[in-house]
């Protein structure tokens, strides 16, 4: 195989995981392709096409839908892979706390460490 087409195979197949992380998030917030192609004033079958690998994204666009689905641009892209390798409610989870002030925080973490120990005396 020819550089030329190797780097097409790789460009398809990251093509196509961007637009698998795209169509998730976008259901997981329970948004419609027709609500996210007229957030980007773009056609519902150009969000099909960016969703099944078949078309690419712009810039700007990946940065709006990254914007409207709460996640990073490189989450998408594959470079957060922290929050990639995340289950995404514990991602989601991740971005909510951030919001919260460091009490709040600290808060969270102690009742999580008391579920943590309910869950681990239960399975005793």
């Amino acid at each position: 195989m020819s550089n030329l087409a190797a780097r097409t195979n790789s460009d398809d197949l990251e093509r196509k995981k961007l637009g698998d992380r795209l169509r998730e998030a976008r259901k997981y917030l329970g948004l419609k392709q027709d609500e996210v192609a007229s957030y980007l004033k773009i056609p519902r079958t150009a969000l099909t096409d960016i969703e099944n690998g078949q078309r690419r994204v712009e810039a700007i666009e990946l940065t709006h839908l990254a914007r409207l689905y709460r996640q990073s641009v490189g989450y998408f892209t594959g470079e957060d892979e922290v929050s990639a390798s995340l289950p995404v409610d514990v991602a989601h989870l991740a971005r909510r706390v951030a919001d919260l002030s460091a009490p709040d925080r600290q808060e969270l973490s102690r009742f999580a460490e008391y579920l943590r120990t309910r869950t681990a005396v239960g399975q005793g």
